[in-house]
């Protein structure tokens, strides 16, 4: 009995050594073979990360993990990734590890986890899952695999389906599907099961939106003759059921459909399973009466000019249905449509829609259609006709809406059409006749700040255009008026065109803050109305789908704390810029004219204008606007009026206010009459306390003209005169819009005002001469606005005088001096022929050249600051 043990042991033993040991006895060779089988079988460039054996991941069975397999298209479709799987798993028997390279492993399961499969047919029909070799050289078949399974999975994978020619896309999400059967049987039962979320999208039109499919269906296989047949089964369509009976069969040339199926039931409940289930919630406990019948067939042979013939049809019969928890209930519900295909050619595929009808209270609506040439030049024609109370709609259906529905839409139209037209904007091939007609509407949202009351809207159709008349809405303190012509109505709603239309607008008070759009960052979205209201960031955004004009007047237009009156002009919006042409405007008592744009088109959004503002107060204008406090800082002291021409352009805010140190352009201003208070600024006051000599109250800057210009946010005065009762004065520099200045001030003021630093020698100068004789005094101004620092270059102003006065003195002595030289040559002075005569000539001469010198000494001494010379009394 030992030795029986023992001997078990050791072969025990021995097994597991053998388990443990065959990974790395057959990687190298698996390796090896999954190569060999991908490059004699496909025309592609295969990789794979890595690859691991184990015998105990699915003991008895071995398992041949491939990680990270991708397949990548060679020409046409270069470049381009097939197929990308994390994991594929091949389970086949431990004895197949032991046969002889010369003989192919069976393999028994099939694994694919986590794949992404991109199929793609090109304009001209071709296709890269083509892939197989096409050698007429007869193939090695010694070795590789054998794929004679029993079961295969496919976990957790996405299908992307693009065909160009065909116009249609086809995503399957959240795939996961699974088969049993032997696969190596020539007939057999295959029981599978599916789930997936699929998206369908047929020449821009979205059929299927993520609907959620499932089939659990059993198949008999016919692998000699390939024919798959349906046995049991069921599918659901979102949580429509649907059960099919019929075949598949794959031949040489084409594929031979011949399917049919039906509702398994005829309930009303059928409807609401169409629906997806986010939006229709849980309709067990829905009440239904009435029906809902789908049957159909697809039958034919598809071939790459015929796809199946079809029929699918679409009942119901004085249905209704009412939610446990909402107070309405939807009645006498008809519905009758028809899906078909009589032909096999594609662009023969039709809608037919007979009835479709219900009814909420006494609010009924009635429609049908035809919708033909699905898939080319599709061709609509529909009417519609009812009224509905938009806010019984969630009453009687359990929709999820940030904004409560209100008011009554009342609609009477018909419209014919083809989608060629509508797309090249040919709209007088459209037939589109009737009214619609909204009232007491009201819309609220956190992106604006009020709510939007529309008392009326009525929109009148006709080919493509729609004519908006009658349009009362109010918001905050904005009444609106509004008529005109929307001119591609129908190309707005089915294509992707833009919205064009010209409109008039009246107004008596209209607000741009009641229209202030916020665009809400992403992570504020997140979280509750309340919250995304409170945190969301404003940027106003010009909307990308208007190409509109649009002419107004308003009695009185607020912008901030501005007020227009009388304002008329036209806007025009378009690729997310708004044109404003030729405004005026009644502001500051004086008007206003304005031309500009303002786009955020852009990462940055920017502006420029022309603006016109003539004969405004500047008191109240420089109060109200931060521009032209930020130009002019000074001007906030002016009583008065004044012109100005401004042409300007830069970047905005998100809220749309102008980025300072971007701003770029020039302005030109005209003072008609001013006074100035020096106590209103920092600066006039500092400068009205330094020139105590002078009263700023008298500054005169009538007609005065000034020209600006600012750069990178600096603003820059060209030099201009003023004049303050008889000074004159001249200013020039440049500011900041950081209110930092650097300004220079000359003024030519009279002697007189210098006296105190003269003191004795201004008396050489008559009052006419002290008048009249001026002096340059630089005043430097630097510092802030708010700041100022103010520099008299008094002593300048003193050297410079200084010289004037001994120019003017030297020039009366030598003129004085000049005139008694004269007397003296020309002889004019009277003769003595005495002898007491000729003493007093004498003296009298030598008196007047004492006189001539004591007078230069007594003027240079007195400029230069010397003391007067003592009177020579000895000849009194």
């Amino acid at each position: 009995m030992k030795k029986f043990v023992k001997i078990t042991a050791i072969v025990v033993g021995v097994i597991l050594l053998l388990l443990f040991l065959a990974p790395f006895i057959f990687e190298k060779q698996l390796k090896d073979l999954v190569q060999k089988t991908v490059n004699d079988n496909l025309d592609a460039q295969v990789a794979f990360a890595d690859i691991d054996l184990s015998l105990f991941r699915n003991f008895p069975n071995a398992t041949l993990a491939i990680e990270d397999l991708s397949v990548v298209n060679n020409a046409p479709f270069e470049g381009d990734t097939l197929a990308f799987s994390e994991e594929v798993i091949l389970q086949m028997s431990v004895m197949e590890l032991f046969k002889g390279s010369e003989e192919p492993l069976k393999i028994d399961a099939l694994k694919l986890n986590r794949t992404l499969l991109n199929i793609h047919v090109d304009s001209l029909g071709n296709n890269n899952y083509d892939i197989a070799l096409k050698d007429t050289t007869p193939a090695d078949t010694t070795g590789g695999f054998r794929f004679d399974m029993k079961h295969y999975e496919i976990n957790d994978s996405r299908v992307n389906y693009l065909d160009e020619g065909a116009n249609i896309k086809i995503l399957v999400e959240d795939l996961n599907h699974e088969g049993n059967g032997d696969l190596s049987a020539k007939t057999s039962t295959l029981s599978t099961f599916s789930s997936a979320l699929v998206s369908l999208v047929v020449d821009e039109t979205n059929y299927l939106n993520r609907n959620k499919v499932q089939l659990e269906a059993d198949f008999m296989m016919d692998l000699e003759n390939q024919k798959y047949s349906f046995l049991e089964n069921e599918a659901l369509i979102n949580q429509l059921p649907l059960t099919f009976d019929g075949y598949v069969q794959v031949n040489e040339d084409n594929n031979e459909v011949d399917i049919s199926f039906k509702t398994p039931s005829s309930s009303f409940k059928n409807f609401l399973a169409v629906i997806p289930e986010e939006y229709s919630k849980n309709i067990e406990e829905v009440q239904t009466n009435g029906d809902f019948v789908v049957n159909g067939f697809i039958r034919g042979i598809v071939d790459e000019t015929y796809i199946p013939k079809m029929e699918i049809n679409i009942n119901s019969n004085n249905a209704s249905f009412q939610y446990p928890d909402l107070p309405k209930k939807v009645e006498d519900i008809n519905i009758s449509a028809k899906v078909m295909n009589e032909s096999g050619l594609a662009d023969e595929t039709y809608v037919n829609i007979d009835t479709l009808n219900f009814r909420i209270d006494q609010d009924a609506f009635r429609a049908k259609g035809k919708l033909r040439n699905l898939t080319g030049n599709m061709l609509v024609d529909m009417a519609v006709k009812g009224t509905i109370n938009l806010a019984n709609l969630e009453k009687a259906y359990p929709l999820e809406l940030e904004q409560d529905l209100n008011g009554m839409v009342t609609a009477d139209m018909t419209t014919s059409f083809d989608m060629e037209s509508i797309e090249k904007e040919q709209y007088q091939n459209v037939k589109s006749n009737g009214i619609a007609t909204i009232r007491d509407f009201s819309y609220t949202s956190p992106e604006i700040p009020n709510e939007i009351k529309l008392a009326t809207a009525t929109m009148k159709f006709n080919s493509g255009n729609a004519a908006l008349e009658n349009f009362l809405a109010t918001t905050g303190n904005t009444d609106l008026a509004i008529n005109g012509t929307i001119r591609n109505f129908m190309g707005y709603l089915f294509t992707d065109q833009k919205l064009k239309g010209n409109f008039t607008a009246r107004s008596k008070s209209f607000s741009v803050n009641d229209f202030m759009v916020k665009e809400i960052p992403s992570e504020a979205k997140e979280g509750t109305r309340t919250e995304t209201a409170s945190t969301a960031k404003e940027a106003i955004k010009i909307p990308s789908f208007l190409d509109v004009e649009l002419d107004f007047v308003a009695e009185q237009v607020l912008y901030d704390n501005l007020v227009l009156k009388n304002t008329k002009g036209k806007l025009a919006i378009n690729n997310e810029t708004a044109s404003l042409q030729n405004v005026t405007a009644n502001i500051f008592n004086g008007n206003i004219n304005l031309n500009g744009n303002v786009s955020t088109g852009q990462a940055v959004p920017n502006f420029g204008m022309k603006l016109d503002l003539n004969s405004i107060d500047i008191a109240q204008a420089f109060r109200d606007m931060e521009l032209l406090r930020n130009l002019a800082p000074i001007a906030q002291a002016l009583q008065g009026s004044l012109t100005t021409n401004i042409d300007l352009r830069g970047n905005l805010n998100d809220d749309l206010t102008p980025k300072l140190q971007t701003l770029a352009g020039n302005a030109l201003a005209e003072i008609l009459g001013a006074k100035v208070n020096p106590a209103q600024t920092p600066l006039l006051a500092q400068l009205d306390q330094n020139l105590n000599f002078i009263d700023l109250n008298n500054l005169n800057l009538k007609d005065l003209k000034t020209k600006l210009t600012f750069n990178n946010g600096q603003v820059e005065v060209q030099p201009f005169d003023f004049n303050i009762k008889g000074i004159k004065a001249t200013a020039s520099g440049s500011h900041g819009f950081d209110m930092n200045m650097h300004y220079n001030l000359a003024m030519q003021i009279p002697a007189k005002f210098l006296g105190n630093e003269l003191g004795a020698t201004l008396s050489k100068l008559s009052a006419t001469e002290q008048d009249s004789m001026t002096v340059a005094l630089p005043v430097d101004i630097t510092g802030s606005f708010n700041n100022p620092r103010i520099n008299l270059n008094m002593e300048q102003a003193v050297n410079n005088l200084t010289q004037k006065i001994i120019a003017s003195q030297t020039e009366k002595l030598q003129e004085k001096g000049k005139g008694i030289l004269t007397d003296i040559l020309t002889g004019k002075t009277k003769k003595d022929t005495s002898a007491a005569g000729q003493t007093t000539k004498k003296d009298s001469v030598k008196t007047q050249e004492d006189v001539v010198k004591d007078a230069a000494r007594d003027i240079l001494g007195g400029i230069l600051g010397g003391k007067k010379k003592a009177k020579d009394t000895t000849n009194q």
